[in-house]
Parts: C-alpha cells; structure tokens; sequence
C-alpha cells in the first residue's frame, strides 16, 4: 500500500464526508440499528456517533490500516457499547456464521471487488432474519450521468481507493443470498451528479421455513 492510499487519502475521505448531508442521511440510516453490529469499510469511524442505546456491540473492520490513526481517536469518546476494531477485507470476514444481527454498510461496496461475494459474506455472518442496512453511490439511470460515470470510474479508482462510481447496486445486492426489502434512490444534494446517485435501504437474510409434519 503506497503512501497516498495509506496517509493522504484517508485524511481526504474523513474531511470530505464528514458534513453536509452525509451527516443526515447517516443518522437516517443507522437510528433503528440494534443489538451485535457489524460494519464494514469502518472507516475513520464517521458513523460511530449515530449508533444509539439499541446497539450492544459494534464491530468493525477496514482493509486499509491508514483509517485505524483516526479511528482510534473517534472511538475513545464514550459509547454506551463495546467496540471491536479490526483490519480486514469484507470479502473474507473473520467472523464466525450468524454472528451478528445487523451488518451496515455506508459508501463501502463501491470499493469492493467482488462486491458480490462480501454480500455473500454478510448473509453469511447475520443471523436468520437479520438486517443489512445499507447506503452506497452507484450507476446512475440517466443515460448521460452514467456515461459520464463510466468514463470518470478509472480515474476515481486511482484517486478513491478503488472506489467505482458505476457499480449496479441494486442488481447486486438482488443477486445476493439477502432479500432486499426496501430501497429508496435519489441524487444527494451538494454532491456532484456522477457521485451523487445514491441507493439506501435493508435487506434481509431470510429465516429457514418451518417445516411441518
């Protein structure tokens, strides 16, 4: 890892998505979120503060060791629930199976490859009708935004820690062993078009049926 990716970037991505309505959309997503929390791309720990009384454990992980520096002087404020910090890749989660009852991910499986396997994954690790809340950028329908889209997602890569501004999410996350049960897209405000489109909403790992005799 270079010294760009490991310093500088995550110093940029902290800045950067820290207000404006990041913000909002954050306490949007995370206010029903409860009991053993599990969030992916943690981060420099930007969600931390929207995590309320419900949850009792959260645990997180990042590839990218340059996030922990931040991360470590976020998470020493006092939270009414343990915390877990870890390095590691979503896409091999060093976690036992139904391990946890919600898992999030905010502006994370863009820089995911494969992004379908960490969904794998995440069924994987939740518990039978478990939760995974999610909010994430991802291709636009309007023809011109998503041709721009395409066109800027190799530069984005290099700039963005690998960060796609094209991924199909929501054919992604359909495509996963999760149901997805509600899912609302716009365009953020006060953030560029190709990197605005947004889908946000939960999917459900499915509880085994019952059978009958």
């Amino acid at each position: 890892m270079g010294i760009y990716s490991r310093y500088i970037f995550p110093r940029m991505m902290d800045m950067g998505m820290s207000d404006g309505p990041f913000t909002a959309y954050r306490q949007k997503l995370l206010k029903d979120a409860g009991g053993s929390v599990l969030e992916i791309g943690i981060g420099t720990g930007l969600n931390l503060p929207h995590y309320g009384k419900a949850v009792t454990k959260l645990s997180g992980i990042d590839p990218n060791p340059g996030m922990s520096t931040i991360l470590r002087k976020r998470s020493g404020a006092d939270y009414p629930f343990e915390t877990e910090f870890i390095q590691g890749d979503a896409t091999a989660l060093p976690y036992n199976d139904h391990s946890f009852d919600v898992v999030v991910s905010t502006w994370t499986l863009c820089s995911v490859t494969p992004a379908s396997r960490a969904l794998e994954e995440i069924a994987r690790v939740l518990v039978p009708g478990g939760e995974f809340l999610f909010i994430e950028h991802g291709l636009s329908p309007d023809r011109g935004v998503g041709w721009f889209q395409h066109v800027l997602t190799p530069i984005q890569k290099r700039i963005a820690d690998g960060c796609h501004l094209n991924k199909p999410i929501p054919e992604i996350i359909e495509s996963s062993p999760l149901q997805t049960v509600r899912i609302e897209t716009f365009y953020m405000q006060k953030v560029p078009k190709f990197g605005g489109y947004t889908f946000m909403g939960m999917a459900r790992k499915q509880k085994p049926e019952k059978r009958t005799v």
